[in-house]
């Protein structure tokens, strides 16, 4: 059995482009009722008292409920995903972890923060009745920002906590740093900002709930990232719900990019308003709602120096960032500033040592999670920033430093300063190739002619490497008497194409046409257990499990097929959709084969298998970007953008280019427009809408080049490396250093994100 690579098109492309997809929102239920969520006007205030008496008797009203409702029932508060065991302050001390009340119970610590649930007819009845809710606030000084948060005096958001933070954390060798650091022949400091981004998933979060009367069991159908994950979570908070009698189903997701991994209180608040009322409840979000409560990305600020030997060798890096958390320690959030980015440190680069401190603080704002790259696309874009900055001031250029840094080929695998393996790579020959691709050696000629139009040009480097999750991936395949094969996974497709991919996977091990495969996910009583899509997992969890229980269906059916052409099992073959005895023209079609097998044996050739290991993987790849800039106005048109990936063995060429070039548009909107921002001293929403906050848009990407390097990862059987954050990580300090470029020559040293039209141009005019 061979696994070969093939551009196949997108099966679930016709059912989605036609509006034939099937989103939470599009789930109608009998008498289903509608729920809306009031939410706190201040940032920070105590909750003294709240009135629902006049809400309760507004028309179409069903119930009113508080978070003392829910208290009474026994509702528990969220709690961070990650235990306090696993990620500690680096005193060895415990991190501080706020919890979130399901509803405000006595003090709301955000603008958007649920305070109360109205249930009703119609949606318009519901925040009709919102609005009659009388609530007592006795607003509290709030704070937007880590500046203000770590401030003398400032107001604490959680006054048993005794400060703002949430962890002071730290890895590496802070004394080999600093040695290094010290002795060095340059030392290259930036200042960099990593900007808060609204996570804007095409498809708002939603959830149905209901109950069977018949058999007490409750479905909620929820946006996710995982339904059986969500599962495993939400349980803990529906104490009225009977251990194994709830299901969650995720259908089609349009788009999570890590926002859509945890639970929220949305989802618990349907399933307790089902119970109450007795009947089917849906929510689901509007978009200015997404703004306010939906978790950001990024909102950061790092410190970063890069030692540097006399030849231009790195000798150490140190950073120090402090990550503003927002109100509450939501899902996995204290992890992402910290070991999410903390495995690749320093990039593909030798670097004997790396130090890096980090500190999360809270403020009056909304959550901060998982945003596509989580962490990673962080740590990238400080070293980048770095490297091209050294580059200048050492008179070298850019693929030079580089190549006098990269771990090489031969160096493979290579162990990084804070103890990753690097399985597999060649970092010098994608490099090479996206020159090529980029025609880096014309790039002056092409400044020439710009400028010739009065425009400013610059093209910029950038060179990432991935760290991929690594949790277990359960796979079941069953032969359905009909002749179709059912195929069901644990992760959770929500854009990543998974039903194509891994449907072709499966065709390709068993010969079988893929017009045959069914195929299940999002269904906790369908499905199998899994985790989350996130980390780009998915293939190595749940393409490497095909294979295995491939094999295992391969072996069972062996036994049927030697029975069925009277030989011994070791002499049937499996190969193109059948059983073959070696040395005759015998052979056996796999569906008849199972077919017989589901007289013979138990389960027939149903088979279940679960890909496991601690190995993650380590894709890699090289961005140039290449900008054109208006003095005048300060536009900034990206006028080429190419890419050269290793992703180890690429299954679909055609959806790995779309999975690049999709987050290389979200790495492009955070460099240059998008911003979510609070004001300062009241912690209000400014960017509460796409009428203040700004997206990109088609006409703000060119065709992109593409091309990718097979170095096969060795330590899974397919030897693949995740693609699906890949394009983020890169993209934004390929295009922060091409602006950089374009604008060195008049004079500017540093540009921060995003690089708006506006600041653009008040840096090019602010000496008048």
């Amino acid at each position: 059995m061979g696994v070969f690579s093939r551009p196949v098109r997108r099966i679930e492309d016709f059912r989605l482009i036609t509006g034939r997809g099937r989103y939470v929102d599009d789930i109608q239920f009998d008498g289903a009722a509608v729920a809306w969520v009031l939410r706190s006007p201040y940032a920070h205030a105590l909750i003294r008292a709240i009135d629902t008496a006049e809400a309760k008797k507004a028309p179409g009203v069903l119930g009113v409920f508080t978070g003392k409702d829910l208290a009474d029932q026994g509702v528990g508060t969220f709690k961070c995903a990650l235990p306090k065991a696993y990620l500690k302050n680096r005193d060895g001390t415990d991190r501080f972890d706020g919890e979130r009340s399901v509803l405000a119970l006595d003090r709301v610590r955000f603008v958007g923060d649920a305070v109360a649930l109205v249930v009703a007819e119609t949606r318009d009845q519901a925040k009709d009745a919102a609005e009659l809710i009388a609530v007592d606030y006795e607003e509290l000084p709030a704070l937007a920002t880590v500046e203000e948060a770590k401030a003398e005096g400032a107001s604490l958001i959680w006054p048993e906590a005794k400060s703002n933070i949430c962890i002071d954390w730290e890895v590496g060798d802070a004394a080999a740093a600093e040695a290094a650091i010290t002795k060095a022949a340059h030392v290259i400091r930036l200042d960099l900002v990593n900007n808060r981004i609204v996570v804007n998933s095409m498809e708002p979060r939603a959830a149905l709930a209901r109950r069977d009367p018949a058999t007490g069991r409750y479905d909620l159908y929820a946006t996710s990232q995982g339904a059986h994950a969500i599962l495993a979570s939400i349980a803990g908070y529906a104490p009225w719900i009977p251990s194994g009698n709830l299901r969650v189903v995720s259908p089609d997701v349009g788009g999570g990019f890590g926002m859509k991994g945890s639970v929220y209180p949305e989802y618990v608040l349907t399933l307790f308003a089902a119970h109450a009322v007795g009947r089917p409840v849906k929510w689901a979000s509007e978009r200015m709602e997404a703004f306010q409560s939906d978790t950001h990305g990024r909102d950061l600020k790092s410190h970063a120096e890069l030692a540097l030997d006399a030849q231009g060798r790195m000798l150490a890096l140190r950073i120090d960032t402090e990550f503003n958390i927002g109100a509450y320690a939501h899902g996995y959030g204290p992890a992402i500033q910290t070991f999410a980015s903390a495995r690749i440190l320093g990039g593909v680069y030798k670097i004997p040592a790396v130090y890096h401190r980090s500190k999360a603080y809270y403020t009056n704002t909304v959550p901060v999670d998982a945003y596509r790259g989580a962490g990673r696309p962080e740590a990238a874009y400080i070293i980048e920033r770095l490297v091209d900055r050294a580059a200048r001031e050492l008179g070298m250029t850019q693929d030079e430093i580089r190549l006098r840094n990269f771990a090489q080929p031969e160096d493979m695998p290579f162990r990084n300063a804070v103890g990753t393996v690097f399985d597999s790579g060649d970092f010098p020959k994608n490099l090479a190739d996206c020159m090529r691709l980029s025609r880096w050696s014309e790039f002056a000629a092409r400044k020439s002619e710009a400028a010739s139009r009065g425009m400013l040009r610059g093209i910029g480097m950038a060179y990432y490497i991935e760290v991929t999750a690594n949790s277990p991936g359960t796979i079941a395949i069953g032969f359905e008497p009909d002749g179709r094969v059912r195929l069901a996974v644990g992760t959770l497709s929500h854009g990543q194409s998974h039903e194509t991919t891994f449907s072709q996977l499966l065709a390709d091990q068993l010969g079988i046409p893929i017009e045959s495969i069914v195929y299940v996910q999002g269904d906790t009583d369908r499905g199998v257990g899994g985790d989350v899509t996130g980390g780009s997992r998915s293939l190595w969890s749940s393409g490497n499990g095909i294979l295995k229980t491939c094999a295992a269906i391969v072996e069972k059916g062996k036994e049927v097929a030697a029975d069925m052409m009277n030989a011994r099992p070791d002499e049937i073959s499996f190969d193109d959709g059948a059983f073959r005895r070696n040395g005759t023209n015998q052979f056996v079609p796999l569906l008849e084969v199972a077919k017989t097998a589901r007289e013979k044996l138990p389960e027939g050739l149903d088979s279940q298998e679960t890909h496991t290991g601690d190995n993650s993987t380590y894709p890699n790849g090289c961005h140039i970007a290449e900008v054109e800039i208006d003095p005048d106005t300060g536009r900034i048109t990206l006028v080429d953008y190419n890419v050269v990936d290793d992703f180890g063995f690429v299954l679909n060429p055609m959806i790995v280019r779309g999975q690049v070039h999709g987050g290389v548009v979200q790495g492009l909107g955070q460099a240059l427009m998008e911003h979510c921002q609070y004001e300062p001293g009241t912690a209000q929403l400014l960017t509460g809408s796409f009428l203040d906050y700004c997206m990109p848009r088609a006409d703000d990407v060119p065709s992109m080049g593409f091309a990718h390097n097979e170095v096969l990862c060795t330590t899974n059987p397919l030897g693949i490396k995740g693609c699906g954050e890949a394009g983020t990580i890169g993209a934004a300090p390929a295009v922060m250093n091409a602006i950089l470029d374009a604008v060195w020559d008049r004079g500017i040293r540093h540009v921060d994100m995003p690089m708006s039209p506006l600041r653009v141009w008040q840096l090019l005019h602010k000496n008048g």
